[in-house]
């Protein structure tokens, strides 16, 4: 990895060369740049920037080229762990909800985590922004440690998903925030390879997650110890970045780099200027609007008059209301709004963010209740269960390598995305239709799977290039957050769409196919997965929830397809922004 990272690493400081280019973000077009594209020829730490941009400006000005490497072979190692017990809760997940005899809830359990942790990174990138990095990636380790300890201890469904919230907290914002850190500390033609570099852990932990997750689950401990084990490892795993983080800010602070900063605020001004500086007000109404409107996609199959109940109804009103409540706000009462306005109507930065999102719809309605499907209808124990359902993940991060060198040889990333990533991902989606049905081969899955994989490694390098080389680095962490966000309600909406589907459909087809002897039992199968497994391959029974699942998954990915529709007039939207030899970021980075 130092061998890697050290051909990256410049002579001197990162390249000036076509600053003339580095004036005008929006390459060959004659549109205004956007805030501050104009003084970013300027090696000086940026006096208009808020706090936390100058800190870690003043460390890469400070640190050495062994601090930078070790920093990156951390954040690696971190990836990693991450990356391993993330892949275990997943797996683990359905056991969890099953042992609550409530394994239909899979896949609403995780709503509100996909939502709130997509929305907190909004608040998070002005911690990063105003209090500092290591002050945002401390919060999110505490959030992350929380979680796994109360998945550990936890006695109910309910206590199980107040969990999941913090862990996606936690975990999302921990990888948000050293991806931040990545972008601070690599020049723009790089960063697509260091994203990539950073995410390769993915790559190893696809063989090791599931026979983890098997191993915990039969061990005499259970699945509870799996989750205890990731609460005392991934602190300690993340404290050596912490000291470097401490070390350099402190160089850099005795140099003169960082000066005092006193507000003078009583402790009454200082809890106003943040709800201000926050936005806090907007943030409540976006998140309970976006909850209003979501749950009843995950609650109307509970209720016996179905989508004509007076809650279901109330809460679509009451969310549908307190959304365009938002953008009123936004536009006409809050002091100060969070997402600039000029990123937001950025061609470019909205295409990326429709994108994100867009592909985490898709994917969440696809991928819900896939490694159950695999249990069941293929036979496949959890670890084969885990090597299918990972395919995704080792295939994309290898790719996004290959995307990230493509990218720093050619200088451009639009092109990767329109006429390789999209077509491809549309591709992979539309032949699982056919594939993912009672008696088909397993190998035709996995083809599929390979081909969702390459295209998704590329499109997310390329959304997130895109995001970032149509603004300064003032903003990065902003329009980050801002695709992060589209990211987590593209995977509520389609945890929504897919619990829906399922609750309808699956339900539904079970209650045709059973045999009559079984028709008692056809809430406890529908709702845990253990009892579904319990009846052998080949009897009436299982054959009969096997073609339910088959029924289920034709409808999801068929909606998945459908979609996809806007991923391509999203890219289309892209300005083909050069990013070589383009200067964004200062001081000594890769």
């Amino acid at each position: 990895m130092a061998t890697i990272l050290s051909r990256f690493w410049p002579d001197t400081q990162e390249n000036t060369s076509n600053n003339q280019e580095a004036h005008h973000v929006h390459t060959n077009e004659k549109e205004s740049p956007l805030p501050g594209v104009n003084n970013i020829d300027s090696d000086a730490i940026s006096l208009n920037a808020q706090a936390g941009v100058q800190d870690i400006e003043a460390l890469t000005k400070v640190w050495t080229k062994q601090d930078i490497i070790l920093a990156y072979i951390t954040i690696w190692i971190i990836y990693f762990v991450d990356a391993m017990q993330q892949n275990m809760t997943t797996n683990l997940g359905p056991f969890v909800t099953s042992e609550f005899q409530s394994h239909s809830l899979t896949s609403a359990v995780n709503i509100f985590a996909y939502l709130i942790a997509g929305l907190s990174k909004l608040p998070l990138a002005k911690i990063l922004d105003i209090w500092g990095r290591p002050h945002g990636f401390i919060l999110m380790l505490l959030c992350l440690t929380i979680g796994l300890a109360m998945m550990a201890g936890c006695n109910n469904v309910q206590t199980f998903a107040a969990a999941q919230v913090f862990y996606w907290v936690g975990y999302n914002g921990i990888t948000y925030a050293m991806s931040i850190f990545i972008a601070d500390t690599s020049s723009l033609r790089n960063r697509s390879l260091m994203f990539a570099f950073a995410s390769s852990p993915y790559i190893v932990t696809v063989w090791i997650g599931g026979p983890i997750a098997e191993a915990f689950y039969k061990g005499p401990a259970g699945w509870r110890w799996g989750f205890g084990s990731f609460a005392i490892i991934t602190p300690v795993i993340c404290s050596p970045l912490l000291y470097l983080f401490w070390k350099n800010y402190k160089k850099a602070k005795a140099q003169g780099l960082i000066p005092e900063r006193k507000s003078n605020r009583t402790w009454w001004q200082s809890i106003k200027f943040y709800v201000i500086e926050f936005d806090a007000a907007g943030l409540l109404i976006l998140i309970a609007g976006l909850a209003f409107f979501l749950l009843p996609f995950n609650l109307y199959f509970y209720q016996s008059k179905g989508w004509e109940s007076p809650l279901i109804i109330s809460f679509l009103v009451v969310g549908f209301v307190l959304c365009i409540g938002f953008a009123v706000y936004e536009k006409f009462y809050a002091p100060k709004t969070f997402i600039p306005y000029e990123l937001l109507t950025d061609r470019t930065v909205l295409g990326a963010c429709v994108l994100a999102g867009n592909l985490f719809i898709s994917f969440y309605i696809w991928n819900s209740f896939f490694g159950s499907f695999l249990q069941v209808v293929n036979g496949l124990d959890i670890t084969k269960t885990s090597y299918v359902l990972n395919i995704y993940s080792i295939g994309s991060c290898f790719w996004a390598l290959v995307v990230g060198v493509l990218i720093r040889w050619t200088g451009r990333f639009k092109w990767l995305a329109l006429y390789f990533g999209v077509p491809l991902t549309i591709l992979g989606v539309a032949l699982l239709a056919v594939f993912r049905q009672p008696g088909q081969n397993i190998g035709y899955i996995v083809m599929c799977q390979i081909f969702i994989a390459v295209s998704g490694g590329t499109l997310v390098i390329c959304e997130q290039m895109a995001a970032m080389a149509a603004t300064t680095h003032q903003y990065i962490a902003v329009v980050l957050a801002i695709e992060a966000m589209f990211s987590s309600v593209g995977g509520a909406i389609g945890s929504s769409v897919a619990t829906a589907l399922w609750g309808s459909v699956f339900k539904q087809s079970l209650i045709d196919n059973l045999p009559i002897e079984e028709q008692g039992n056809m809430t406890t199968i529908f709702s845990s997965l253990p009892v579904q497994l319990s009846y052998e391959m080949g009897t009436p029974t299982r054959t009969a929830i096997q073609r339910a699942y088959g029924d289920a998954q034709k409808y999801m990915i068929i909606a998945s397809a459908v979609i996809q529709i806007i991923s391509v007039i999203s890219v289309i939207c892209w300005r083909d922004i050069k990013v070589k030899d383009f200067k964004q970021v200062k001081g000594n980075v890769i």
